[in-house]
């Protein structure tokens, strides 16, 4: 019912009558998929993604908020690095590439091996204009204890980032809420700030920095030779590439 006042329609009124319609349509729509025995809301009813988020934020996991070929959003954050503990933001390092190693915990088992392979090929990263970051939710003077203790990590010359509020973590989707951990998360990104590749893992499983860093030079290589050329797989510099071209379907 509409209200009126001296010829006018209260917009107050109006709210009401949609809101009650809305409410008697969900109402019926429900009673009958309750009486056909299907789920009470059609199919599509939420957005796939809705969904999918809820069911991560159901089980403890992240959701990320950064994806292939989209900007990085800038963030600052407490890195121990070369015996000193500082502040940086990722922006500090737009024009070069930069590698995110997402590690669980200090003072593990796994995380070590895994950092001190990275620290291998440090050398070869730098050379060709890469930054190593390593980030875990502990604090930067627990990265210092574990540096000046274990024999791999006191080896480590790149940043370890401290990210003890997990707000960065959860920016890359690797946060596990129910541990207050991340995944082994690894990204990749070019000089643009721009996120190129992602690998995730489960946490009993040890990532490759060697398979990082062919996946970067890569990234490099195609972003250096634009106009169609791609890396086939095991690309390393050196090999062959592929170059898009509708003559080479169904022909590799």
């Amino acid at each position: 019912m509409y209200y009126h006042y001296n010829n006018f329609v209260s917009p107050f009124g109006v709210l009401w009558n949609i809101l009650g319609w809305v409410i008697f349509v969900c109402a019926v729509i429900w009673i009958l998929k309750r009486v056909s025995g299907k789920k009470p809301w059609p199919h599509g009813w939420m957005r796939s993604e809705f969904r999918d988020m809820w069911k991560m934020h159901a089980k403890g996991e992240a959701t990320s908020t950064v994806s292939i070929n989209s900007t990085v959003p800038d963030f600052e954050a407490e890195i121990y690095q070369a015996g000193d503990i500082k502040k940086v933001r990722l922006s500090d390092y737009i024009g070069k590439w930069v590698v995110i190693i997402f590690y669980p915990a200090d003072f593990t088992y796994v995380c070590p091996t895994e950092l001190e392979d990275a620290q291998k090929l440090y050398s070869e990263f730098k050379k060709d204009g890469a930054e190593v970051i390593s980030v875990s939710t502990d604090t930067a003077f627990s990265h210092k204890a574990w540096h000046d203790t274990s024999p791999a990590i006191g080896k480590v010359e790149y940043p370890m980032m401290a990210d003890p509020t997990g707000n960065i973590s959860r920016q890359f989707g690797v946060y596990i809420n129910d541990e207050g951990m991340a995944l082994r998360g690894t990204f990749i990104i070019d000089p643009d700030g721009v996120l190129k590749t992602i690998e995730i893992n489960n946490n009993d499983v040890g990532r490759s920095a060697k398979e990082s860093l062919r996946k970067f030079h890569a990234a490099k290589f195609v972003r250096e030779h634009p106009g169609g050329n791609v890396c086939p797989a095991n690309w390393e510099p050196g090999k062959e590439h592929l170059h898009k071209d509708l003559k080479l379907v169904g022909k590799i």
